[in-house]
């Protein structure tokens, strides 16, 4: 069994095996597709294959919609022509519930798939053909927070973008630049609407892209490389709009005991790869059960009705309140605290991590002692229940195979919204101090113990990646288990940074406690272990 268009022809040995299929024509599909596109989706990973590209199955699979995805990869090329083009645009997904059981789902929405690349004249080119049709109705995004970045940490203008902005729409370089320059290609043909949809796990993302693009076509029409009317274009959201969306599907890196499971199955040529911009790929993405996605109702050129497969439409304000639920109190926080202490306590499974009594008394303590007073209710998910189903369901199943090592990647970029906001509602409340909180200070402080890339065995081990890191290790270069320092003043530097957490640490007298917890910490080995214990009741 080969998963590519000739593999799927023999189905009976498919169904045999206990895999769901498409249940439509997809070479009609895909034929109509590339005359009438309606949605084309930025970013190739896993959580889009997971999910939006299995929301747009079922509807094509109860006949709701008649056209597939198309797919553009605007950072690492390799996915396209290493993992989509030789399985034909093809995948499984692996749905991996609490109880034990699995699910397996040939996805096959995905109909075309391409490389954002302006050196890449073809594909580029037709891309610009896509964005001119009139029956586009919106692109989505999943291509991380970072990906609307356009300034360093210093604040400059990053070397593609600067050159992008320097040189107009023609053949840009830059992630966001390419998009700008093909909304450009859609005004020139018309002006007609479109809805830019980011999927990205951040708050307010889809004014994130709004402000990214705009910043290049504000740019392009002080040069005169464009129209004065095409930046009114742009902040016209009845013609081009910037919905935010509450995105929430836990999608590990392909396990090596799903390939094994596959493999068994029969199926060949399933091995994981990770390209040279160390993305983790292959033919087949695992994820959990339970998925949630809340947009804000704003598609100016119509949409499917994705309502049909689960997906929740709602006003900007509610969908605010879901994503700050969400990201500030009742996930993301308790994904991250486990992130850093699995790190340093030698755990490899975030699932394992809730075996552990200490840990799972820590991340019960932040979502209900510390969180869920401050929590945003959007009444359409009550945050209680969505934190009981996360701590009782989803990071203790044992069959996903989520990693610490995963959710540590980048999180300089996002202790500011995971915990910051938590401690400003904290500082700005009548009824609640900043000094009732205790587990949060905890996090902090073991996150900067993190940074010594040294675990509680006092075992050197290698940091994920984050953008950060050349500017934060520094500070903790001389601090080795056991020595003696004056962690406040060693830490003065980063604890003040608005940028990290949010808040100045120092201007809400969280200092002294961080640096406390993290003088314990570094005391000696084992110090992560019986700090934890001796705070976390």
């Amino acid at each position: 069994m080969k998963l590519d268009k000739l593999g799927l022809s023999f189905y009976k040995d498919w169904e045999e095996k206990g895999y769901s299929l498409p249940e439509y024509d997809r070479e009609a599909v895909a034929e109509y597709t590339h005359e009438h596109p309606q949605w084309i989706h930025f970013g190739a990973g896993n959580i889009f294959r997971a999910f939006q590209a299995n929301l747009a199955q079922t509807l094509l699979n109860r006949g709701a919609i008649h056209t597939g995805l198309i797919v553009a990869e605007g950072y690492d090329y390799e996915i396209i022509e290493n993992m989509y083009h030789p399985h034909d645009g093809l995948s499984i997904l692996v749905t991996l519930k609490a109880n034990g059981t699995i699910e397996k789902t040939v996805i096959g929405s995905i109909v075309e798939a391409l490389t954002l690349d302006s050196d890449h004249f073809k594909e580029f080119q037709r891309l610009q053909d896509i964005f001119k049709k009139e029956t586009l109705q919106f692109a989505s995004f999943t291509i991380t927070e970072k990906g609307y970045n356009l300034k360093d940490n210093s604040g400059n203008f990053l070397p593609s973008v600067l050159q992008d902005m320097e040189h107009g729409p023609n053949l840009p370089k830059s992630y966001i630049g390419k998009i700008t320059a093909l909304l450009y290609a859609r005004f020139l043909a018309g002006q007609s609407p479109l809805a830019m949809v980011s999927m990205d796990n951040c708050s307010h993302n889809g004014t994130k892209l709004y402000r990214a693009v705009r910043a290049f076509a504000q740019r392009w029409t002080d040069l005169n490389f464009t129209e004065k009317e095409f930046l009114s274009y742009i902040d016209t959201p009845q013609k081009v709009s910037f919905p935010w969306t509450m995105i929430d599907k836990i999608t590990p890196r392909p396990d090596l005991s799903i390939k094994k499971l596959l493999t068994k199955d029969g199926i060949e040529d399933l091995e994981p790869f990770i390209t040279g911009k160390n993305t983790y790929i292959a033919p087949f993405v695992n994820a959990e059960e339970s998925e949630y996605l809340v947009i804000e109702d704003s598609f100016p050129n119509g949409r499917p009705s994705l309502e049909k497969s689960g997906v929740v439409f709602a006003s900007r304000e509610t969908v605010d309140k879901v994503e700050k639920m969400k990201v500030c109190t009742c996930l993301n926080p308790l994904h991250t605290a486990l992130a850093i202490f699995g790190c340093l306590l030698g755990y490899e499974l975030i699932s394992t991590e809730m075996k552990d009594s200490t840990l799972r008394r820590l991340v019960e303590g932040i979502g209900y002692r510390e969180g869920l007073p401050v929590a945003v209710d959007p009444e359409i998910l009550n945050p209680q229940e969505f934190l009981d189903t996360v701590l009782t369901i989803r990071i203790p199943n044992p069959f996903m195979p989520d990693t610490p090592q995963r959710i540590m990647t980048d999180t300089s970029q996002k202790l500011a919204v995971r915990f910051g906001e938590t401690i400003k509602a904290y500082a700005n409340s009548p009824d609640l101090s900043v000094s009732d909180l205790k587990l949060i200070p905890l996090v902090l402080a073991g996150w900067l113990r993190y940074l010594m890339a040294i675990d509680d065995n006092g075992l050197p081990f290698q940091l994920s990646p984050d953008p950060m890191l050349d500017t934060l290790c520094p500070y903790l270069s001389g601090v080795t288990l056991g020595s003696k320092f004056q962690a406040k003043k060693l830490l003065e530097p980063i604890l003040k940074s608005q940028q990290i957490f949010g808040v100045d640490l120092f201007e809400i007298e969280m200092a002294d406690l961080v640096s406390t917890y993290f003088e314990e910490m570094t005391s000696s080995t084992g110090a992560v272990r019986r700090t934890l214990e001796k705070y976390v009741q």
